[in-house]
């Protein structure tokens, strides 16, 4: 099956192409421009490359947060656009699931991590073992105490991986972290691509059309905090 996967949700723009687990091409940008003006050409280029149409995917997946509001929204409006009336499924994914899944060479656990800024990290906890990616715990953020406290009662050898990679390592105080390699401290779309195609074989009750797509920021956006902290304030005077 072809699978076109999709990563926004960070600083580098990510687009993959796959053939059931099997890459056929992957494209990054991490050139600083927006994703709005890089995403869309690079799918085009994907296609192109392999003499394919959009008609042609069997399914798409798309990194749906947590990470940057304004990424994961431009990532879900760009597949909202590319799949208008196509019928074809489409999968939400978790961008750190998909973290986990691009480091599977590694048997234990992985833990990815993004900045989510206020030194707390998006994160969670997921196992490989055999081959086979289990979650052990749900997307969160968590203060990098509440990580050292949660490393050390799980007390197991840790891979971190994603772009939060070089801050956790100062900042953490737990000891049995081990380290990976530079690639995976980037998110890219191969992930998001093995993340959709196990859906498929495994969960297929969660594929969805592009109208039911949408971003998972678990933090509220700066507008809603400012706007709760302003009424709070109103509150507070009357």
């Amino acid at each position: 099956m072809k699978i076109l996967a999709i990563e926004s949700s960070a600083g580098v723009a990510s687009v993959a192409l796959c053939e059931d687990e099997k890459l056929l091409y992957l494209v990054q940008d991490n050139s600083g421009n927006t994703h709005s003006t890089t995403l869309l050409p690079m799918v085009i280029k994907a296609l192109e490359r392999h003499s394919l149409k959009v008609t042609d995917l069997d399914l798409v997946g798309v990194c749906v947060g947590p990470g940057s509001y304004t990424g994961v929204r431009i990532g879900t409006a760009t597949v909202k656009g590319l799949l208008a009336g196509s019928g074809i499924p489409c999968v939400g994914v978790s961008t750190l699931e998909a973290l986990a899944r691009s480091a599977c060479l590694v048997q234990g656990i992985i833990c990815p991590v993004i900045d989510a800024r206020r030194g707390r990290m998006y994160t969670a906890l997921f196992e490989n073992k055999n081959g086979k990616l289990s979650r052990i715990t749900e997307d969160e953020v968590l203060t990098f105490a509440e990580m050292d406290k949660r490393l050390k009662t799980l007390d197991r050898v840790t891979y971190l991986v994603g772009s939060g990679y070089e801050q956790c390592k100062k900042a953490l105080q737990y000891k049995k972290i081990k380290d990976t390699p530079g690639a995976w401290h980037l998110e890219n779309a191969y992930g998001a691509a093995q993340s959709a195609y196990r859906t498929y074989l495994e969960e297929p009750d969660k594929l969805i059309t592009e109208e039911r797509l949408s971003p998972s920021y678990i933090l509220k956006t700066q507008a809603e905090r400012e706007r709760e902290e302003r009424l709070e304030k109103e509150k507070a005077s009357k």
